[in-house]
């Protein structure tokens, strides 16, 4: 129903038009009685195979919604009732900003992917953390945390740790965004030394709290393995929690999109099928250099249950979807746990 039907309709509107309408049609629709054990009877599938305990925390199945999908934790309760095993929201900034000039966010059809240079959109960290404090699921939640575009690199760290202090009550763990391609610079920061330097003021603040909270790291895909082994060094040395592999790519080998369009849409970060292979490839690599030492989460070209199943035997123990979430529609997520069981 919803390749036929719904998504010929959503594909009518522009992406972003499609993805507030998405979310406001969602919303009315589970405020109606009834509605919320309806949806979870339909989306939502258990069985104690699935569960797994990773960094303390335990996941009811390991299929999560990857970041950039509900920036502002606006619908966490709904998505819970889609049958996902953990949420991450953001990427949130200290203070609110407007994100890049629309539009920024495209669909390549042919390719089954999307572009995007969203450029942390979002409501800001005090924004995000009123909604957290009033959410009634108790669904595992990711903090996705990021620095302002106008922060230069060289005061990033101050955001990183604004964010991490506002969200700490309120999420279950979190990941460091220094990967995505649509923020001036922001890439830099997974160079070796600024990154060490930014994690350990993270893991300090972190180690000195009570109950201090996992922290991921979330990579690029476009790391030289040079780049890969420098990730794996200071994964080993500050005994992260975890990484995310992977974020969107700025490559643009494979595509059967036209030139034309690629040229007329530009910059911007690609997701989606195109990237399945290339984030599955980083995966193997990291869990190979970390000899499960560091658990990683695989994202980047789900759409069924062998790419999920592909991603953990490369050595993923969560996956997180996103681009597949837009293509395949909400039933992907009790597919992909109803084929990991059997």
């Amino acid at each position: 129903m919803y390749k036929s039907l719904i998504r010929p309709i959503l594909f009518l509107l522009s992406p972003e038009s499609a993805h507030h309408f998405t979310f406001t049609l969602l919303k009315i629709v589970l405020s109606i009685p009834g509605m919320r054990s309806l949806f979870r009877a339909l989306f939502t599938y258990e069985d104690p195979k699935l569960e797994k305990e990773l960094f303390g925390i335990k996941f009811k199945n390991p299929v999560g919604l990857a970041a950039g999908f509900d920036k502002d934790a606006k619908m966490i309760d709904e998505f819970a009732c889609l049958g996902f095993g953990f949420v991450e929201i953001g990427t949130i900034t200290p203070e609110g900003q407007p994100g890049n000039e629309q539009p920024r966010l495209f669909r390549l059809p042919k390719d089954r992917s999307l572009i995007n240079r969203m450029g942390f959109n979002n409501g800001g960290a005090i924004q995000a953390t009123e909604r957290l404090r009033k959410r009634k699921s108790q669904i595992v939640v990711g903090g996705n945390i990021g620095k302002n575009k106008v922060t230069p690199n060289e005061d990033a760290t101050a955001d990183y740790l604004k964010c991490f202090e506002e969200l700490f009550e309120y999420v279950d763990y979190f990941v460091v965004n220094v990967s995505s391609p649509n923020t001036p610079n922001l890439r830099e920061l997974q160079e070796k030394e600024p990154l060490k330097k930014l994690l350990q003021t993270l893991l300090e603040e972190n180690r000195g709290r009570e109950n201090p909270k996992p922290l991921l790291l979330k990579i690029a895909p476009d790391l030289t393995n040079e780049q890969l082994d420098d990730i794996i060094e200071i994964s080993l040395e500050l005994n992260l929690d975890g990484l995310i592999a992977t974020n969107t790519t700025v490559d643009r080998n494979g595509l059967t999109t036209e030139k034309s369009k690629l040229e007329q849409i530009g910059n911007g970060g690609l997701s989606g099928k195109s990237l399945t292979d290339k984030s599955t490839q980083v995966i193997a690599y990291l869990s190979k250099g970390l000899k499960g030492s560091v658990p990683i989460i695989g994202v980047g070209g789900i759409f069924s249950t062998q790419d999920a199943q592909e991603k953990l035997d490369a050595g993923a123990s969560l996956v997180q979807v996103y681009t597949g979430l837009i293509y395949e529609g909400p039933g992907l997520i009790k597919r992909i746990n109803k084929g990991l069981v059997q």
